[in-house]
């Protein structure tokens, strides 16, 4: 039996969590509160509900952690200095090692890491880099129990759309295909690289990049 993929959470990858917290402040209108540290990655975020299993995820350079052993995720050593933007998305699923037989070989390896008492395996590349540059989703596998969106900060906000663009769009939609399906997420081909999530917000629909 084939894995199935859900649509988890969004990534904001930021030079500094107040850049992060403040791109998205000036889009939706919203405060993000605090999250946690990542100690295996070197990373600290902040996290909002998006519904009651989705959430959104501003991630940063920690810069009192250590340097980790390994590339950080989300391309952070490489796109660190970049302002902050809608990095690449997030599935999840319930096997993992049967997620990995299908996703395409530059998902990265299942990566254990933790937040607090929160621990969890997520696809990893080896040079910290997101697969087909965040257009593919990185996969999670979550502890059994409630997703940790229900234990978020609610601010009002929903996603209504996924708009991922990609020269090889129509390879990314094959791809996922027959594991994942969500009116949510739509991909067009277009020549350059971009996600861009319209939420709804108590103010009205705002798009977030």
């Amino acid at each position: 039996m084939k894995p199935r993929f859900v649509f988890d959470h969004l990534a904001i990858a930021a030079p500094t969590l107040a850049d992060g917290v403040a791109h998205v402040r000036q889009t939706l209108g919203v405060e993000v509160p605090p999250g946690g540290a990542h100690p295996q990655m070197g990373t600290h975020n902040h996290l909002m509900r998006l519904g009651d299993d989705a959430f959104l995820e501003i991630i940063a350079v920690d810069p009192m952690a250590p340097p980790p052993p390994r590339p950080r995720w989300y391309a952070l050593d490489r796109h660190g200095k970049r302002p902050a933007y809608l990095s690449t998305w997030v599935v999840r699923t319930d096997d993992l090692d049967a997620a990995m037989r299908v996703a395409p070989a530059d998902v990265g390896i299942p990566t254990g890491v933790s937040r607090g008492a929160l621990s969890w395996r997520i696809t990893v590349p080896y040079n910290g880099g997101m697969p087909f540059e965040g257009a593919y989703p990185t996969i999670i596998e979550w502890p059994q129990g409630p997703l940790p969106a229900a234990g978020m900060t609610d601010r009002g906000c929903r996603l209504a759309r996924l708009i991922v663009e990609h020269p090889l769009a129509a390879e990314i939609r094959h791809r996922l295909r027959s594991v994942f399906a969500d009116d949510r997420v739509v991909f067009h081909t277009a020549e350059h690289i971009r996600l861009s999530a319209e939420i709804e917000t108590p103010a009205g629909t705002r798009a977030l990049t």
